[in-house]
């Protein structure tokens, strides 16, 4: 059995891109916080069904939680950046860019005493437009990247690039790129990546997918979702219809899906699929 990659981007629902115009970044403070508890729902998840992932951690998180950093790391998962801000990459200077993944890096690092390896950019928002931060992204010591999603979206998506993890050759060097799962149906590329597409498609469609994937590809998946995503409970926020439709469609679903997926198929953390690809070098050392 192909061991495909279970990603865990941990933000919370009020950090949700789409929300930004409904919740100002000076107001977070002042929202209930729900995200450790939806965090452990999933680490608990994860324990009875004896398997690891990748939790990319946003650095406002950590720096308010740094206990949750560190029952991440106790349990065997492997820790990875979110970012600081959670601010779109392509409505940023590089500048404000570079700072931010630098201060999610070392403040991960210095919480948890792992290295940081790997990023993913805040609704995978390396576009066309943005692709300079891979550059950044190797400057400030990262060694791969997964905020690329090959499809067309009206927020992010980079249409043409590779589907399946491949090496990103840039004016720095060279970075392990991790794209989130897509399936070619016809002469569509549909994304059956998890997050939103989990929830609102039918649960057949995602095995088929990612069974179409491992067995006819021979490639492994690329999974991601949200804490907030096994939490129909949360508040609801004001938004547009579309903002709404994409967030709160299914979240009573997402728990009983994510544990017959983690059921029917074999999961670890994002680094060791890179490895075995041998995209990356092996590397287990502390920072």
């Amino acid at each position: 059995m192909i061991a495909n990659a279970m990603t865990i981007d941990v933000e919370d629902y009020f950090h949700v891109s789409a929300f930004a115009h409904v919740v100002r970044r000076q107001d977070w403070d002042f929202h209930e916080r729900r995200v450790v508890a939806n965090t452990r729902r999933l680490l608990d998840l994860f324990e009875r069904a004896q398997m690891r992932a990748t939790f990319f951690v946003l650095g406002w998180v950590a720096d308010r939680e740094p206990a949750l950093v560190r029952a991440i790391v106790a349990a065997g998962h492997e820790l990875a950046s979110h970012g600081y801000a959670h601010q779109l990459i392509y409505e940023q200077e590089p500048g404000v860019f570079r700072e931010d993944v630098r201060r999610a890096k070392s403040l991960l690092e210095q919480i948890s005493g792992v290295s940081i390896r790997g990023y993913r950019a805040p609704s995978f928002s390396v576009t066309p437009r943005s692709r300079w931060a891979l550059d950044v992204l190797l400057e400030e010591g990262y060694t791969y990247d997964a905020s690329i999603f090959p499809i067309h979206h009206d927020r992010y998506g980079m249409p043409g690039a590779p589907r399946h993890p491949y090496i990103e050759r840039t004016a720095t060097g060279e970075i392990a790129e991790a794209p989130a799962t897509t399936v070619a149906v016809g002469p569509l590329t549909m994304p059956a990546a998890g997050g939103g597409y989990f929830r609102i498609f039918p649960y057949a469609f995602t095995r088929w997918a990612i069974r179409h994937v491992n067995e006819q590809e021979r490639r492994p998946a690329i999974v991601y979702l949200h804490p907030w995503e096994v939490d129909p409970a949360q508040p609801r926020l004001r938004a547009g219809r579309v903002s709404r439709f994409r967030h709160y469609t299914n979240l009573h679903r997402t728990e009983p899906r994510l544990e017959q997926l983690v059921r029917d198929f074999a999961f670890v953390p994002l680094g060791e699929v890179l490895e075995d690809l041998q995209l990356l070098p092996v590397s287990r050392s502390a920072a």
